[in-house]
């Protein structure tokens, strides 16, 4: 999760990569919002994202007051 300098957005939301694509997914609810993603990988991050909703939508909230995000696991 990072900040676009310049984008203000309206909707809380994360960016998931994989080789060449990327899916933009909302927070809440978890959903792909933007671009795409294999199946099985999305179906891994969205599973990783319910897992940490409550991380993801505080360092949202942090982002929009200037300050970086904190560090999320990764899935095992």
């Amino acid at each position: 999760m990072f900040a676009e300098a310049g984008s203000p957005h309206h909707v809380a939301h994360f960016h998931a990569y994989c080789q060449d694509q990327v899916g933009i997914f909302s927070i809440d609810p978890i959903d792909l919002i933007a671009g795409s993603l294999p199946n099985r990988q999305r179906r891994l991050v969205e599973a990783w994202a319910e897992l940490h909703q409550t991380e993801l939508a505080t360092d949202w909230q942090r982002l929009q007051e200037g300050r970086k995000p904190a560090p999320i696991e990764p899935q095992r």
